[in-house]
């Protein structure tokens, strides 16, 4: 009798080890060319979507909006902006790590059960409501396709570099889901969007493989903060739930101290440098092709700073109530329009940007 459970035991094993290594191997992946014919090309944007000459003259207002050009390769084919050679496998295939695409969400009172004050997270206030997305969930995801009152809004984590971004994923005209490529570029998430499968850059929030080659997507405000300090601003907001559908060892993050060790890095990057430490945090944006970074910790200290990059008056101010730092522009009126930056690793910024200003 003994024998025989043991004989069902191994076969079950067995069978959980086929399937393992099958979604592993087996599993579909964006293969690139890499030692292919290129030629250069030159792609027109209007607000960071790609258009021609033909939408120029009959669909689109010249008066409205911004036109700007883009310099890309095209290797067999292939429409790239970045090195072919740099965007590296990171291990799972696509969709080897599932994105929620059906998010369910709990009141605070059930979420105090199960999750910590002091567990960091992305927050984001859209169209009066309020949703907090633990990391504890999103490393194990990286990104959650959800839905704001019937509109499509795409929150996204690459733990390697600690960068909560939430975009409005417009392909085409459309919002589209978006999945894990299984990719890595600089040691950042690469996305896919499911309508073109082309592949995205979470730190440039642009395509940067595939059709849509140079297209931007649009960055919606959000804050990384504590779930403590979200919650007594949003008493009545909604947490991301942790039945979602997969089996993930929830509560337990796999990277381990990496987040504070600034000598680990798991992959290689194009560029360093060495004003801050690797794993420093930093709010970065860019205005006219030009990027800088902003340093918390310093903005913090000070309260608010007023900085003027790019001729662009900006306001860094220190948020107490929620322990984080806001960037706004400063108008000509006096009124604030909110900045929305890109929060990430030093190190992942400046890879991305290697002639980066910083504010410090």
């Amino acid at each position: 009798m003994a024998n025989k459970v043991f004989f069902v035991i191994g076969i079950a094993v067995l069978l959980v080890l086929l399937v393992v290594l099958g979604q592993r191997f087996l599993a579909p992946r964006f293969d690139l060319p890499r030692d292919g014919d290129s030629e250069k090309a030159t792609v027109l944007l209007h607000d960071g979507e790609i258009v021609d000459l033909v939408q120029v003259v009959d669909d689109i207002n010249p008066v409205k909006g911004e036109f700007t050009t883009k310099e890309i390769e095209i290797t067999d084919g292939v429409k790239h902006s970045v090195s072919l050679d740099d965007v590296l496998d990171g291990g799972p295939p696509r969709d080897g790590i599932p994105s929620i695409d059906d998010p369910k969400f709990i009141s605070i009172s059930e979420a105090d059960d199960v999750i910590s004050n002091d567990l960091p997270g992305v927050a984001v206030s859209l169209d009066g409501i309020d949703r907090f997305y633990p990391f504890d969930i999103l490393v194990w995801h990286e990104i959650v396709n959800d839905m704001f009152n019937g509109k499509r809004v795409l929150v996204t984590y690459c733990p390697l570099c600690l960068s909560g971004i939430v975009f409005d994923p417009v392909v085409q005209g459309e919002r589209v889901e978006f999945g894990t490529s299984g990719k890595l570029w600089n040691s950042n998430l690469v996305m896919y969007d499911r309508k073109t499968e082309s592949l995205w850059s979470q730190v440039l929030g642009e395509a940067i493989v595939g059709d849509l080659t140079g297209t931007q997507l649009i960055v919606l405000p959000s804050d990384q903060v504590l779930y403590g300090k979200w919650k007594a601003v949003h008493p009545k907001g909604e947490v991301l739930s942790r039945e979602t559908g997969i089996f993930k060892r929830y509560g337990i993050d796999p990277y381990g101290d990496y987040y504070t060790n600034n000598n680990q890095f798991i992959f290689s990057t194009d560029h360093t440098d060495s004003r801050l430490e690797s794993k420093d945090f930093v709010l970065g944006i860019v205005v006219n092709g030009k990027a800088k970074a902003y340093y918390p910790p310093s903005i913090k200290m000070a309260g608010e700073i007023e900085d003027v990059f790019e001729g662009i008056a900006i306001i860094a101010r220190y948020e107490s109530n929620i322990d984080a730092v806001r960037l706004f522009e400063k108008r000509d009126d006096g009124t604030l329009r909110r900045i929305n930056p890109f929060g990430n690793f030093w190190f992942s910024w400046v890879a991305a940007h290697p002639e980066t200003a910083l504010y410090k």
